[in-house]
């Protein structure tokens, strides 16, 4: 009986061998951009919804042609200046980086969707005034698309998840422009 054992490890052994770690990776679709479920679960969100263009743009359809690294961090460590930002768009080497706050990690996936929305526009080292309200725009209504989804996203309250307060927030002021942006990006 353990010969038998023995020879069917040695057989299939080669076969399981065969498979690489990077041939592993590969067929998670996510594993050039991030390692956390989270935001793979939040990117798949976006499929059917306008949030589709930034999902591309993350996946490498970028002015880099490479797919945007995304990760939660305390952004304090970048600079103390960004302690409070919900999250930052970088430029780094000719890579895009998206760091999440790290208070956002228990965050539902639908919020962090959205705000991966707005930080998908910010592809250079310039933010201008245009880009920033147009990413608060395109955050803001896929919000409301996420909350018709996901309609227990209406119970959540600032008190539950900052991110939350931060796209009622923008929800409201969308609103309150009667859904247009203040530019239009060219």
């Amino acid at each position: 009986m353990r010969l038998m054992s023995f020879l069917a490890v040695l057989i299939f052994m080669p076969f399981v061998m065969a498979f690489s770690k990077e041939e592993i990776l590969n067929k998670n679709p996510y594993f050039e951009i991030t390692n956390e479920i989270k935001i793979m679960q939040a990117l798949d969100l976006l499929d059917g919804t306008p949030g589709e263009w930034a999902k591309e743009a993350i996946k490498g359809n970028n002015l880099t042609q490479k797919p945007i690294k995304i990760s939660f961090k305390n952004l304090s460590e970048i600079s103390p200046a960004y302690a409070n930002f919900d999250a930052l768009g970088w430029k780094q080497n000719n890579r895009l980086y998206i760091y999440i706050n790290s208070k956002h990690k228990n965050a539902p996936q639908a919020a962090l969707a959205c705000i991966l929305c707005h930080e998908a526009i910010h592809q250079d080292e310039f933010s201008s005034i245009e880009e920033e309200t147009y990413g608060w725009s395109y955050e803001a209504s896929q919000w409301i698309i996420m909350k018709k989804r996901f309609p227990e996203l209406t119970k959540y309250s600032l008190n539950d998840y900052p991110l939350v307060g931060r796209l009622n927030t923008l929800e409201k002021m969308f609103k309150n422009a009667n859904f247009t942006y203040f530019f239009k990006r060219i």
